[in-house]
């Protein structure tokens, strides 16, 4: 009797699953239903705040609700991923950064689980690190920058966005290939980083090319290297570090659109979709191209396997750098 009392709930109970498995497509159709915000882990004025600007501002329209960006700097990028990960609205998304994705992890306790927590739905670009140096420093190539910081030990500041960045981690690899002391100062993103060294506050800085490449064009601040493997076309004129005499000091932020781990698969599809639409624009390839970036696109599967390599590529890099947090 008991058996055949239990199996009298059992049309329910398919019923209650049936309307559970359908929910998911319909939750979908109907997302957004409210205004999204994409939060940004640095200060307005930096690469990744470029990035998430140029998605925002086409995004809105496709989904027909306001996209706003959030700037929440700090702990080297990872307090906006901390709260994306953690956060419970179904309409936040995250301008994630090869610095909180693939190099913080392996220098900082973090409050959530980089690889568990957060899901890479979109790859938007890359953007290569470019040497600058402030004006009133009397060099002019990466080899007088080397003789003058041997010249000097320890009295060259180097600005970044904070430390673990890229900006940082790049930095630490040309000391390596150099044999130079340059002394870090790290600032809660690009932005006030640049600041400074316009200033002359701080004399150099490795950072990304969307960060500088304005101050560049308008002669504020002095380019002597591009830390990729070939030239960039918005600096054509400008040395790769190879060129420059210092193999080995390659390094390039990428940037993606990640969402909490609880996102359904349909709305992940629906954002992918969407801002891949954003990617192909003309406007936006423009507007991103003139900041140096590379849009190579990626499927969904492709974001997530680069997330994992590029884990294990920094990883690795900073074991045998002895690379810590200053």
């Amino acid at each position: 009797m008991p058996r055949l009392k239990s199996l009298q709930f059992l049309p329910a109970l398919l019923a209650a699953i049936c309307a559970f498995s359908m929910a998911s497509p319909v939750m979908a159709q109907d997302w957004p239903a409210k205004p999204l915000r994409i939060l940004v882990g640095s200060a307005p004025g930096g690469g990744t705040d470029a990035m998430a600007r140029a998605v925002a501002d086409r995004l809105g329209p496709l989904l027909k609700q306001p996209v706003v960006v959030e700037n929440r700097p700090g702990a080297s990028n990872t307090l906006a991923a901390d709260l994306t990960a953690k956060s419970t609205d179904g309409h936040t998304l995250l301008m994630g950064v090869s610095t909180a994705h693939a190099i913080a992890p392996h220098l900082l306790k973090l409050g959530y689980d980089n690889n568990k927590d957060l899901v890479p739905v979109v790859f938007v670009g890359a953007v290569p690190n470019v040497l600058v140096v402030n004006n009133a420093l009397p060099v002019d190539s990466v080899q007088a920058l080397v003789k003058l910081a041997k010249s000097k030990p320890g009295q060259l500041n180097y600005a970044t966005s904070g430390s673990g960045s890229t900006q940082h981690i790049a930095a630490e690899l040309f000391k390596d290939q150099a044999g130079v002391f340059i002394t870090h100062i790290p600032y809660r993103g690009s932005g006030p980083a640049l600041i400074d060294l316009v200033a002359g506050q701080v004399q150099l800085s490795f950072d990304t090319m969307p960060s500088v490449i304005g101050q560049i064009k308008n002669g504020r601040i002095k380019p002597l290297a591009v830390a990729s493997a070939k030239r960039n076309p918005q600096l054509p004129n400008v040395p790769t570090m190879a060129e420059a005499g210092l193999k080995g000091v390659e390094m390039s932020a990428w940037y993606g659109i990640y969402m909490p781990a609880s996102t359904p698969k349909a709305v992940q599809e629906r954002v992918y979709t969407e801002v891949s639409k954003v990617l192909a624009m003309p406007e936006t390839q423009t507007r991103l191209g003139a900041i140096g970036a590379d849009l190579t696109p990626m499927t969904q599967a492709q974001f997530a396997q680069f997330h994992a390599d590029e884990n294990k590529r920094y990883g690795e890099l900073i074991a045998r750098k002895n690379i810590k947090l200053d």
